[in-house]
Parts: structure tokens; C-alpha cells; sequence
């Protein structure tokens, strides 16, 4: 099955939706949640009991079919990289992680999608909890917060186990320097964070940064581990420059929060200028076409790119962003919930 023939079966919105739902509740990777899906959804059409689009994923009765060649195919024919014996070990992962059965006659491998509890639909009782925003707390939200980002950062770092202990770490070392511009949503009855965004006021010497090779600022996913971005001290009156380094809401809250996440945005911006009295620009790095279509939404306007489909910079003045009326804002509807970048 050719990758154009997937959304024939079910739509792109729909397949990066339930892809931020597996790696938000199972645990997988962006990168082994995609091949899942895929799998899933060659599975339904092989198994011929439903005619597409589907309005919803269903688990195959029967296994069907699939050689590591036919597996290849469907994983990699959209990426330069990819082989028969990587296809056949992500099925090994996916097996191991209980996602599929493999089943072996002697001469064909045949692959059965398990069942798996809760992800067809969202859990109403997650849903229905109340959320409240609040300032981050370095000693009970950085491993949290930490979790919750990477989550989002798998599919870019391959490297993914070291991921949350540099997270934890740049997190708490951060607020001990300036703690006004990190803000959670956090659930009312776990206090467990949902949500997260980062200001980080820019040092004066930090600011050429904005206007070089975006790539040189994906500090979590750069093997150097010197942050290319200094902060400033508070009270510098030479720091020009914000550099919104996260924004993030987990999926389930996206909607209901948004709104009341960027208006506390303009409020923590409003108490860092009394800090910061000469703050006049915003840059962020987009990483996803989803959030340039926020951004671009809130007025912000694309800088320095590399290249095509790669990373850039994006940039608002901060007197435009504190001037906008979130509630006339036309957000856009994302189809997966990635965040802005460190």
C-alpha cells in the first residue's frame, strides 16, 4: 500500500491525532507510533471487512500478511532512509512493546494488531478535569514538565533515553536564574502539569543568534551541550529580546486552554518588562507547520530558514503581541500538538 493510499482509509488529521494519542499513552517514540499506525491501517484493509474512509480505527479479527519488504514500504517509501532489516526489527519493537503479534508457519510471518485498552477513544474522566495555571516549581515540575516535553521531542532525537534527565536539568537550572517566565497548566486534583511555556529574556550577547542557522539553536537535540543562549541578568536594561524556547499543551486540553494559555502569556510578559523595562522583541523556533499556523495566526512572521520543510525562525514585536485580543484570534485546528523548541 502506497503512504497516499493511507489517507484514502483515514484522513492525515485524523492519522496525527491518534499518533499524539500512542505516544502520549503508550509510551512510543513519534517515529514507532507512525509505523504503528501504518501497520494498523494496512491491517484493516487487508482484512476486507470494511470499506473506507473509516470514521474510526477498528482491530483487524484476522492476521494478515506482511513481509519485511512489504513492511519497508509501507514505513519508509516517504524518507530517504529505510531497509527491509529496519523495517523487520520495528516489527520486533512493536511486538515487544505488545502493539502487534507475530505470528510464524514456517514459511510467511503474519501480523495481528492487538487490542489496546482505552486508546480508540479519550478518557472521558481525563477530559472532565479542571486545570489551573500557575508558576513552575522547580523541585516538584521539572521531571513532570521534563516527561511531558519529551514526549514531543522523540521523533526529532534519537537519543531519546537521555532526553528527560537534560530537560530536568536545564529546567531547574534555568529558574534558579529566572523563574518569572516559566508557567504550567496543572490539573486541580493531581497538581500534575499539563502544559508549559518558557520566556526566556536573551542576553545582549546572545541576540545574533536569531539571525543565524536555526539548527545551531536545537539545544536539547544538538550533541553540544553548550546552550548558545545566555540569559539576561534582571534589571538589564540592554535586553532587547524574548526567546519563547517552549509552548505546550497536552493534547486532551489543547482546545478548552489554548485561549487562557496565551492570555497568561501576555500577563507574565506584562510583570517581565518590569524586569526587563527595554524588552521589544519575540522570536520563537517552529519545528512543525501546525504551530507556524498559530503563530502566523498571533501575527508572528517567518525570519531566517535553511532550507525548504526545515526548521526556522519566526518573529512579532512585543508590543503587537501584547496589544492582540486572544478571544478574536482564529486559531487554527492543529493536527497534532507538538511544541515551539528549545
Amino acid at each position: 500500500m502506497e503512504i497516499k493510499h493511507l489517507k484514502i482509509w483515514y484522513s492525515w488529521e485524523k492519522q496525527e491525532q491518534m499518533i499524539d494519542r500512542l505516544v502520549g499513552r503508550v509510551g512510543l517514540t513519534r517515529v514507532r507510533a507512525t509505523c504503528f499506525l501504518r501497520l494498523w491501517i494496512y491491517a484493516i484493509a487487508k482484512d476486507g471487512q470494511v470499506k473506507p474512509p473509516l470514521s474510526r480505527l477498528i482491530f483487524p479479527t484476522t492476521a494478515i500478511i506482511c513481509t519485511h519488504r512489504q513492511a519497508s514500504d509501507l514505513f519508509y517509501q516517504d524518507q530517504d532512509q529505510g531497509s527491509d532489516r529496519s523495517a523487520g526489527m520495528m516489527l520486533d519493537k512493536l511486538a515487544a512493546l505488545g502493539l502487534i503479534e507475530k505470528i510464524f508457519d514456517g514459511n510467511t510471518t503474519r501480523i495481528k494488531i492487538k487490542p489496546i485498552t482505552g486508546i480508540l477513544e479519550p478518557d472521558s474522566s481525563e477530559l472532565s478535569v479542571e486545570l489551573q495555571l500557575d508558576q513552575f516549581n522547580p523541585r516538584c515540575d521539572a521531571i513532570p514538565v521534563a516527561n511531558l516535553l519529551t514526549r514531543n521531542y522523540n521523533w526529532m532525537n534519537r537519543n531519546a533515553k537521555a532526553i528527560p534527565h537534560r530537560i530536568s536539568g536545564l529546567l531547574r537550572g534555568w529558574a534558579k536564574d529566572y523563574t518569572t517566565g516559566m508557567r504550567v497548566l496543572r490539573r486541580v486534583d493531581n497538581l500534575n502539569p499539563v502544559g508549559f511555556y518558557l520566556l526566556y529574556p536573551t542576553a545582549e550577547e546572545s541576540e545574533a543568534n536569531f539571525f543565524t542557522s536555526p539548527s545551531k539553536s536545537l539545544h536539547l537535540s544538538a550533541i553540544n551541550e553548550q546552550d548558545p543562549f545566555k540569559m539576561a541578568s534582571v534589571g538589564d536594561e540592554n535586553c532587547l529580546s524574548v526567546f519563547i524556547r517552549s509552548w505546550m499543551i497536552d493534547a486532551n486540553y489543547l482546545d478548552k486552554y489554548r485561549l487562557i494559555f496565551l492570555e497568561d502569556g501576555q500577563k507574565t510578559l506584562q510583570r517581565m518588562t518590569l524586569d526587563f523595562p527595554n524588552l521589544c522583541d519575540l522570536h520563537t523556533l517552529i519545528i512543525h507547520p501546525d504551530y507556524e499556523k498559530l503563530a502566523a495566526a498571533l501575527g508572528f512572521q517567518k525570519t531566517i530558514q535553511e532550507s525548504p520543510n526545515s526548521i526556522y525562525w519566526m518573529y512579532l514585536g512585543l508590543d503587537r503581541f501584547l496589544s492582540l485580543d486572544m478571544s478574536e484570534i482564529q486559531f487554527p485546528t492543529p493536527r497534532s500538538p507538538l511544541p515551539y523548541t528549545f
